[in-house]
C-alpha cells in the first residue's frame, strides 16, 4: 500500500500549502475514544463559532501546514507581513482567545479541552503560550478598518483579550458531515475525487450565496479553462439576512444539475464562518483551496467583501503582492459580469461594448432584497428553478413572521 507521500507524488494535483503532504490533526478510532475520555477530566475552554470552524479545518488538513492555534510571533508576522515565523505565506491569523480570568487559570504545558458553544468536546490544546494582541492593529491590517459595523471587526473586538497558542488534536468535525452528507468533504476526499476523474487543474468557486446568473457565468468560464470546477460553499455561520446553508445547497445542486455538463463540476462545502475580510480572505480562500487540490480560485467582483469597505477589485490586486512561489493556487481574475439586453447574454466589462442602460447588474445582495420584499425577479438575474427554491424559503419566513404576530396578539388578549 502506498504511503501518503507516495500517493502525493503520483497525483497530478497541486501539492498542499507549505508541505509535501496534507497534515490533518484529527484523531481516529481507539485513539479518538481514549482522548475523548481523557478530555472529560481536563479544564474546558468554550470556543466561538469561528474558532470551531478553524479547529475543524485544522483537523481535516484544510489549514496545512499549521499544527495548532498561532503564537504571538506567528500572529504578528501574519498580521503585518502575511507570513508565519517560518516564512511560509499566511494571510489571516488563526487564533484562539480567552477572557483574562480563564487564561489566568491555565498553566503553560497544561492540556485544555476545547468545547463548542453547545458543549461538544471538539479537541485538546496543549498550551504553549498566552499573549495579548493589539486588536485594532489586527483589524486595520486584516479588514482595512476598525469600524465595529464591519462584522469581522466586530468578531475580533468581541473575542477574549488573551490568545492561547499551542498544538491541537481534533476530536470532532461537528455537525457538518451529518448535516451535509455528500457535500461536506475533507481535503483528502476532494483530492481523491479529482484524482479519480483524472483532473489536474481545478478552479474553486467560492460562494456564500445561492448561485445567480453571474456566478454561473464565472463558473462556466473556469470550466473552459480547467479540467473541472469545485463549487465550494461556506457551511459555517454568516451575517444576519444571508440565506442558510441548506437552502443554498439545494439551490446550487438544482443549478448544476440543470445547467452544467456532467463531470465538469463538483459541489462541496467547507466548515468555516465568514470573516468578510475582502482581499485578505480571498488569499486565505486560495490557500486552503490548494490543500483541497485546486490549482485556481475564481476571483470576481468584491470577493469576500461586505458593505463598501473594499473596492470591487481589491481582491484581484492583492494577489499581485504575493511573492512568487509563496502561493501555488492562482487566481482567475474576472471583470464585473452582468446581463446585457443588447448582447442578449451574460457579459463582462471586457466583452460588452454597450452602455449601463443596457445592463442588468446581478448581485447576491440585490437578489436577496428582491426576494425578501416579494418583488418580481427577471430570468436575467437567476434561473427559474433556483428562484422557485428561494421564493419558497422567503415565503416560509413570511409565514413564520405571520404566526409570531398572531401568537403575540393572542397572548396580549
Amino acid at each position: 500500500m502506498l504511503d501518503k507521500a507516495a500517493e502525493q507524488q503520483q497525483s497530478k494535483l497541486v501539492p498542499p500549502h507549505g508541505s509535501d503532504t496534507l497534515m490533518p490533526l484529527l484523531a481516529e478510532g481507539e485513539e479518538k475514544a481514549r482522548l475523548l475520555e481523557k478530555a472529560k477530566s481536563l479544564p474546558q475552554l468554550k470556543l466561538s463559532s469561528r474558532e470551531v470552524g478553524d479547529l475543524i479545518m485544522l483537523g481535516i488538513g484544510g489549514f496545512t501546514p499549521l499544527t495548532g492555534f498561532m503564537g504571538s510571533k506567528d500572529w504578528k508576522g501574519v498580521v503585518t507581513e502575511m507570513k508565519l515565523e517560518s516564512g511560509i505565506f499566511w494571510p489571516i491569523p488563526i487564533t484562539l482567545s480567552a477572557v483574562q480570568a480563564d487564561a489566568d487559570a491555565l498553566e503553560i504545558g497544561q492540556e485544555v479541552a476545547l468545547v463548542s458553544p453547545d458543549q461538544e468536546i471538539m479537541g485538546i490544546l496543549t498550551l504553549e503560550e498566552k499573549y495579548q494582541i493589539d486588536k485594532a492593529l489586527e483589524c486595520q491590517e486584516v479588514f482595512k478598518t476598525t469600524e465595529e459595523e464591519h462584522p469581522g471587526v466586530k468578531m475580533v473586538m468581541a473575542q477574549g483579550d488573551i490568545n492561547l497558542a499551542g498544538p491541537v488534536v481534533v476530536l470532532s468535525e461537528g455537525r457538518f458531515a451529518t448535516d451535509y452528507p455528500g457535500v461536506y468533504m475533507t481535503p483528502a476526499e476532494t483530492r481523491a475525487l479529482f484524482d479519480s476523474k483524472g483532473w489536474k487543474t481545478i478552479a474553486a468557486f467560492q460562494t456564500r450565496n445561492p448561485m445567480h446568473r453571474s456566478h454561473e457565468h464565472l463558473a462556466k468560464i473556469a470550466v473552459e479553462l480547467c479540467d473541472g470546477v469545485l463549487v465550494h460553499s461556506l457551511l459555517g455561520n454568516l451575517k444576519a439576512g444571508d440565506i442558510p446553508a441548506d437552502v443554498r445547497q439545494e439551490a446550487i445542486k438544482t443549478l448544476l444539475d440543470n445547467y452544467f455538463v456532467p463531470n465538469t463540476v463538483v459541489q462541496s462545502g467547507y466548515p468555516l464562518d465568514m470573516r468578510y475580510a475582502g482581499p485578505r480572505e480571498a488569499l486565505l480562500h486560495a490557500l486552503f483551496r490548494q490543500n483541497y487540490g485546486c490549482s485556481h480560485l475564481i476571483v470576481g467582483r468584491d470577493h469576500a467583501g461586505v458593505g463598501d469597505y473594499y473596492g470591487p477589485f481589491d481582491a484581484h490586486h492583492i494577489f499581485d503582492e504575493v511573492p512568487e512561489g509563496a502561493l501555488l493556487t492562482q487566481p482567475i481574475k474576472i471583470d464585473w459580469t452582468f446581463w446585457c439586453h443588447k448582447c442578449d447574454n451574460m457579459a463582462s466589462m471586457r466583452t460588452c461594448p454597450h452602455t449601463a442602460e443596457d445592463r442588468v447588474l446581478v448581485s447576491g445582495t440585490k437578489l436577496r432584497k428582491a426576494l425578501s420584499e416579494g418583488e418580481d425577479v427577471p430570468d436575467s438575474f437567476s434561473r427559474p428553478e433556483v428562484l422557485k427554491i428561494l421564493r419558497a424559503y422567503y415565503e416560509s419566513l413570511a409565514e413564520d413572521e405571520k404566526v409570531k404576530v398572531e401568537l403575540k396578539g393572542h397572548s396580549a388578549r
